[in-house]
């Protein structure tokens, strides 16, 4: 039992230094992720659609969020497992959230990459990661199942 426990340990450690390097090479380090996350909400809150809907769910509560997403895109990155949020709840129930924005922010996403990141592969490697995150999000909180069933008649 113990030797399995060596064994997984030793795997997440080796997962952790191969993200560790990846992000080191894309010129990835904690400051960028910082930048990142400022800049990115920083325009969040600008933007016309975005804006108010973010602003609706986190007036007064900014800070905590702020170092909320930090910590989940530090750990998606450097795949440290330190983040334990539940993003699916987090945003159930939010107002005015529709499937339609997710390419807004996605797209906002991308244009503060194009402006920070330090090159062509970390911009790739966040736009991905971003891309799953949406989609996840997306099938999570809109979709329904029923609407695919074969048997179900148009209305």
């Amino acid at each position: 039992m113990n030797t399995k426990i060596e064994g997984r340990a030793a795997h997440v450690a080796a997962i952790r230094e191969r993200a560790e390097a990846e992000m080191k090479a894309m010129g990835v380090d904690e400051a960028f992720i910082d930048r990142l996350v400022e800049t990115f909400y920083g325009r969040v809150l600008k933007h016309p659609t975005l804006g108010p809907v973010f602003d609706a769910k986190l007036a007064g509560r900014w800070p905590e969020h702020m170092a909320k997403m930090k910590s989940f895109w530090s750990a998606v990155a450097f795949r440290s497992g330190a983040y334990g949020g539940k993003p699916v709840q987090a945003h159930t129930g939010v107002s005015d959230l529709t499937a339609e924005l997710f390419p807004q922010w996605l797209a906002l996403f991308s244009d503060t990459l194009d402006d920070i990141a330090p090159n062509a592969d970390a911009k790739a490697w966040f736009m991905a990661t971003a891309e799953r995150i949406a989609k996840s999000l997306t099938l999570s909180l809109f979709y329904n199942p029923a609407l695919d069933d074969p048997q179900r008649k148009p209305a």
